[in-house]
């Protein structure tokens, strides 16, 4: 596969493919996640603080991006979270491509910076993450789980 082959585009509604493309990738991303019907993948896109990108070959979805963006006092801020490529895909660009979009994206919308977190075992995507102008910040992420 070659990058030109993929295209990046907006998923503007919630169709059969895009409910298959979750549950054949999420659970490469994370063993944890609910399995995504046709009512929750509507209600991802519906929210106006998310982008949801797709890349796709000509036969199918092989990738997918989650652009969050919302307003606080101190400026517009923008996430990038959920990225997952299929396995058969990585390794040709597809990451970069969908990154590269969001952050196109979220510089038109107005947002000065783009934030995203990743696992340190994850390193072909942190490699990536920091070729495309990302850089560690000294912080520290807490979470509380609310459920389970």
């Amino acid at each position: 596969m070659d990058t030109q082959d993929v295209r990046v585009e907006i998923a503007r509604e919630a169709d059969q493919e895009l409910v298959d493309a979750f549950g054949r990738m999420l659970p490469q991303l994370s063993s944890t996640a609910t399995r995504l019907d046709l009512a929750a993948v509507g209600t991802i896109l519906k929210c106006d603080t998310n982008t949801v990108l797709v890349a796709r070959t000509a036969d199918t979805i092989v990738g997918t991006l989650t652009l969050v963006m919302f307003p606080v006092p101190s400026g517009l801020r923008a996430r990038v979270e959920d990225v997952v490529v299929d396995h058969a895909a990585r390794g040709h660009g597809v990451a970069g491509l969908l990154t590269l979009e969001a952050l196109r994206l979220a510089r038109e919308a107005g947002a000065r910076t783009v934030d995203l977190t990743s696992r340190p075992d994850r390193a072909a995507a942190n490699r990536l993450y920091e070729r495309l102008g990302f850089r560690a910040r000294q912080s520290t992420v807490y979470r509380v789980p609310l459920r389970g």
